[in-house]
């Protein structure tokens, strides 16, 4: 059979906003396929009616446009294998559901909801499988001309699979190797429902993959115990030959305590565990989204990439181009990944510094600006050079900075109570002089005069530059006092070393 060229998809349902696992199992799947000179559909899986979202699908498509996942085709994107919404498809999936019953391979159920509750009650563990199929109400157990019957009068029905008891069933997963689920273990699932006159996940899902030719099926953990049955289907359609090879992805599992990543989580502890903010249209909460949390789009998905995949180096920080060249599906762990949000914080420090000061500053202007300071876009750049090293998030450079913008009113008083000495008032004072003095007021032209005024008089440097430092700042915080001083300038220096001698005086 000739190579053919890797087609892989990312499916979600459009029931609310995107779990951070499946943003990962989105960029493990961007991954692979361009490693592979591959490509990568964006499919939505609407079949469950009843749990549609206004808003979701467009919230997914602004996700993955944030974090710089880019879809080669499907919903929104286009392409030649389409409609790619499988509330699209209903006239498909019926043909291949005719085709089942044709060959035997599936049958009609009549049972009634409250038939199949009666039966779950009067046996414990009921399945629905071969040992329990000829006492229910459906094609296999009832004559010919009853089904008929049935079938005309427009009684409701499911079709359902027929599973072979006494057969090993093989999934040949990527990372897990060889799994073999014998078949007697296996129900006879329900593949379409005559209601809503669409099949369920478990048929839709396989037709799509096949006609949409995908070549592999990059999924969470939670669907492997799936997996037997669709490649059982796989083999009732004939279709062996093109299934699609399988790779199940570690779970997310909880920062602490047993179990999966849950918005519980995040809300308990503060972190977001969607990409996006998103506002819940039937409950009216609103979560917390990364974005909106002032992560950098490529910390998260460096971050995300890390989270279940080893590259088997010491490097953590890698590009989306460096994750294509780097990523190995097979180096992916079994176990579930534990959710070090703290990591994540990590990254996003590690990404500030990664990026230049312009860029940096860019972000910061507008925080300045709407703090009511007129700042060049010079002052700001200066500013986030010489603090962007003590932040996580851009967000909390102004509580740091605001200092080198608007003087202070007050002083800290517990610096005061510390660093303020009964003599400070008169070295200040002095100090004002020597700066009024100073000709070149750079770092090195300040502090090579003031150095000397200090070594001259026999002060302690530590009590003349931490009553210096609480003048201009209001409290014992900062970069080195000449940076500070050099980007006041003399001036505004001045002004406020002798306001602060007036007032702690």
């Amino acid at each position: 059979m000739a190579e053919r060229k890797v087609r892989v998809r990312f499916a979600p349902s459009p029931t609310g906003a995107l779990h951070i696992g499946g943003v990962r199992t989105a960029l493990y799947n961007y991954l692979f396929a361009r490693q592979h000179g591959g490509e990568l559909v964006f499919r939505i899986e609407d079949t469950d009616s009843h749990r549609f979202v206004p808003g979701a699908e467009e919230y997914i498509i602004e996700s993955f446009k944030w974090l710089g996942i880019k879809f080669d085709e499907g919903v929104s994107f286009g392409g030649n294998y389409g409609p790619y919404r499988q509330s699209e498809r209903r006239d498909i999936y019926k043909k291949y559901v005719k085709q089942l019953l044709d060959n035997g391979k599936a049958y009609y159920a009549f049972d009634t909801p409250e038939e199949l509750n009666a039966k779950r009650e009067a046996v414990s563990n009921f399945q629905y499988d071969a040992h329990t199929r000829m006492e229910m109400r459906n094609s296999l157990a009832l004559p010919k001309e009853e089904v008929e019957k049935l079938l005309a009068d427009g009684v409701q029905y499911t079709v359902r699979f027929k599973i072979e008891p006494g057969e090993e069933v093989h999934v040949n997963d990527m990372i897990r190797g060889d799994v073999c689920i014998k078949s007697d273990i296996l129900d006879d699932k329900v593949l379409y429902k005559s209601a809503d006159e669409l099949p369920t996940y478990h048929l839709a899902n396989i037709v799509d993959d096949h006609l949409m030719e995908i070549t592999h099926v990059i999924r969470g953990e939670e669907w492997l115990p799936s997996a037997p049955l669709h490649v059982l289907l796989y083999k009732a359609f004939g279709w062996e030959d093109t299934m699609p090879r399988f790779a199940h992805l570690p779970l997310l599992l909880k920062p602490e305590g047993k179990g999966k990543l849950s918005k519980r989580d995040g809300d308990r502890l503060g972190f977001p565990v969607f990409p996006l903010e998103w506002h819940d249209p039937k409950t009216e909460e609103v979560s917390s989204g990364y974005r909106e949390s002032g992560y950098f789009p490529e910390a998260v998905v460096n971050f995300l990439a890390l989270l279940g995949w080893n590259p088997g180096t010491e490097q953590e920080l890698f590009s989306l181009d460096e994750l294509v060249q780097a990523f190995d599906i097979s180096k992916c762990s079994k176990s579930g990944a534990k959710y070090d949000y703290k990591k994540g914080i990590w990254f996003n420090h590690e990404y500030i510094l990664r990026k230049s000061d312009e860029e940096i500053a860019q972000l910061f202007a507008p925080i300045v600006a709407n703090n009511g300071v007129d700042a060049s876009m010079e002052q700001v750049t200066a500013v986030v050079h010489m603090m962007k090293d003590r932040v996580d998030f851009v967000k909390e450079l102004w509580p740091l900075c605001s200092f080198f913008f608007i003087a202070p009113t007050e002083y800290d008083e517990k610096t005061v109570k510390k660093r303020w000495k009964e003599y400070s008032a008169q070295q200040m004072t002095e100090l004002a002089e020597v700066i009024e003095g100073i000709d070149d007021f750079s770092v090195e032209g300040q502090e090579t005069v003031v150095m000397k005024w200090v070594e001259e008089k026999g002060y302690k440097l530590g009590d003349v530059m931490n009553a210096f430092r609480l003048t201009l700042v209001g409290i014992g915080k900062g970069p080195g006092m000449f940076d500070i001083t050099a980007f006041l300038g003399k001036e505004e220096t001045l002004k406020r070393l002798r306001r602060a001698i007036e007032v702690l005086h």
